[in-house]
């Protein structure tokens, strides 16, 4: 007998509904809505699981009005974006769809990240390598608090990320449910005190005009990230009628050291005897790398190569230079980070310090840093005292420094200079050939020694044109040009390394360079979902592993501490070391389209995999190999 279906729902109906739409579609009875299903139908919109905790709402009308979104991309073109890095969020799902379809997923292309730390490390990575910001994408406030220690990174290494949130800001317009806890009346609050601005326009030409504003504040020194708060109505709304204008970006020049300062600073460094240069992050550009170079052979000044700022190899540039400090008679930093730590020695147990300076030693500083300085996060370390401080970009103000500097230099003084080059560049030679020495010890070593892994990798890709080895020793790698510098500036906070050589790597890809970067293991557990984008978007990189199995670190400030209670150091592996299980780097970074082998512990292996892996690298995917190292370098 045939089944009455009077008040059930009919199973062919049921399912034939459900492919169109879900279960809602069902009870509506009106054209409207069956015309939004067969629409929906033919678009192909995917399922949604009622478990789904942030499903949308029924499925609309489809419409070709453009909508606010569509104006967003409009501005966010004219700002140079070549990427969009981004975890997906329905809080920004307007901007996001906006971008992929209106905006053709080009000039920004969408980078699909696994976390929105990734994200923001990868902007950083970038930024370091092409000096303007890449753009990010987070989801309202849970996706902004996973981004914020990107944020606070991005802020401690001076580096401009441009961050756009979605949030709701109407209650009224909220959906039920999720919608409420993924929205704030100030969304940024979070990250405030450690971005350099922020704003959450309430209109589209208000948008328009924030965002010329903070690209402009985000790339003057010294730069930070700067976050803008997209409104979901402002997003998904119809665009007003009336015209709506995109302000030109202008960026600000840099700050320039003024005349005066110039001058006075010249005539200490020509007349000085013993002068020491510290060479910061004060570089952006080939062209500031061989400023610097000028300056410094103009004087024939030793060299403190503290951001990988000045070539390497060059014969001023001084390794173990911080035994020139307490000769000094004039003493120069250039953008550095910590001056303080610089001219002063630390002693850990008990807390202590002493003044590494000679008492008739001049200190000059020239930095932006003093330009902008928030007071909660004490990223701008220990107070030192100047006797010229200038408020500048070193970059920019070095070629009327060299000038001046040339414009003042006797014959006889050049003669002096010339002397002190030659002495400088024989004791760096020596400093060289010592530090060549020290990375023998241990070459055969088992598990395999920082010295020899950097000798290795160095082999591997000196002929090509590399860039990166944050990390490696040092001594070995010529750093020749300023691209090659490895991009790593920030807070020192962990998890930062894997997605900030990704997000260098893509910076360097269009350019044919070989991306190489030393990956602690540690690091890499916070967010290994970075691998996938680096697979996902055939990302070129070579990760070669710093793998101690444990957070070393960690490990000796636990030993140093049982040291001071004559305790012993057996348990300072607890809660410090990764081992049981050991962790299988090469099947994760295979599980997620990486080529990769390892683990590896045999320094005599280290040559052919290393082959192995350039070569898939130059083909352009990335390669990891799972080295095993000694505890320390």
């Amino acid at each position: 007998m045939k089944k009455s279906n009077k008040d059930g729902v009919d199973r062919r109906k049921f399912l034939k509904a459900a492919a169109v739409g879900g279960v809602a579609t069902l009870v509506a009875s009106s054209g409207t809505a069956l015309a939004q299903q067969s629409l929906a139908a033919s678009a192909k919109v995917p399922a949604v699981s009622p478990r789904d905790p942030d499903p949308p709402a029924e499925v609309e009308v489809l419409t070709l009005d453009r909508t606010g979104s569509d104006f967003m991309v409009d501005v966010i073109k004219t700002l140079g974006f070549e990427y969009v890095a981004a975890n997906p969020g329905s809080s920004y799902r307007g901007i996001h769809e906006s971008l992929i379809n209106y905006g053709g997923n080009k000039n920004p292309e969408f980078i699909t990240c696994c976390h929105e730390e990734s994200s923001v490390h990868m902007a950083q990575g970038y930024a370091q390598v092409e000096g303007k910001p890449m753009l990010v994408l987070a989801h309202s406030t849970v996706g902004l608090q996973h981004a914020s220690m990107g944020i606070y990174d991005a802020w401690g290494g001076r580096t401009p990320v441009f961050i756009m949130i979605g949030n709701t800001l109407d209650a009224t317009e909220r959906r039920p449910g999720v919608e409420w806890f993924h929205s704030a009346q100030d969304a940024v609050a979070m990250v405030r005190d450690y971005t350099k601005w922020d704003d959450a326009p309430i209109s589209l030409q208000h948008f328009a005009e924030s965002a010329v504003r903070a690209y402009k504040i985000s790339m003057t020194p010294p730069r930070e990230p700067v976050v803008l708060v997209l409104d979901s109505t402002l997003q998904e709304g119809p665009i007003p009628k009336g015209a709506l204008k995109i302000p030109k970006l202008t960026l600000d020049g840099p700050p320039q050291a003024d005349s005066a300062s110039v001058l006075e600073l010249a005539k200490l460094l020509v007349a000085a005897e013993n002068p020491v240069l510290i060479a910061g992050d004060c570089v952006h550009s080939e062209e500031g790398m061989q400023h610097l170079v000028e300056f410094a052979e103009a004087l024939q000044i030793p060299v403190i190569d503290q951001g990988r700022s000045f070539p390497s190899r060059h014969p001023l540039n001084q390794l173990g230079g911080r035994a020139l400090i307490p000769d000094a008679d004039v003493i120069v930093g250039l953008e550095v980070g910590d001056f303080w730590g610089e001219v002063n020695a630390d002693r850990d147990i008990p807390r202590s310090s002493r003044s590494l300076t000679k008492a008739n030693a001049k200190i000059v500083s020239i930095s932006a840093m003093d330009l902008y300085t928030k007071s909660n996060y004490q990223d701008f370390q220990r107070f030192q005292q100047f006797d010229m401080a200038i408020a500048a970009d070193p970059e920019i103000s070095l070629p009327s420094l060299t000038e001046a500097v040339k414009r003042l230099t006797t014959d006889d003084r050049k003669r002096v200079f010339q002397d002190r080059g030659a002495k400088f560049a024989a004791a760096g030679k020596r400093a060289l050939e010592r530090a060549r020495v020290q990375a023998t010890y241990g070459w055969d070593s088992n598990p395999i020694t920082i010295s020899r892994l950097s000798a290795e990798v160095w082999n591997a890709i000196k002929d090509e044109d590399w860039a990166g080895g944050l990390y490696f020793d040092y001594t070995q790698w010529n750093y020749d040009k300023f691209y090659r510098r490895a991009h790593g500036a920030s807070s020192q906070g962990a998890g930062d390394k894997a997605p900030l050589a990704v997000g260098a790597a893509l910076a360097h890809r269009k350019h044919g360079r070989l991306y190489v970067n030393l990956q602690k293991d540690g690091d890499l557990m916070y967010a290994p979902g970075v691998l996938w984008t680096a697979a996902h978007h055939k990302i070129p990189l070579l990760n070669v592993m710093f793998n101690n199995r444990a957070y070393h670190t960690e490990t000796m400030h636990i030993q140093r501490m049982a040291n001071r209670h004559q305790r012993g150091i057996e348990n300072a592996g607890i809660g410090t070391t990764i081992v049981d299980p050991n962790i299988d780097f090469a099947k994760l970074a295979q599980s997620l389209g990486w080529y990769a082998e390892g683990p590896i512990s045999d320094p005599k292996d280290l040559g052919p995999a290393l082959k192995r892996a350039v070569d898939v690298v130059k083909r352009g995917e990335p390669a990891l190999l799972d080295t095993i190292t000694q505890p320390r370098g």
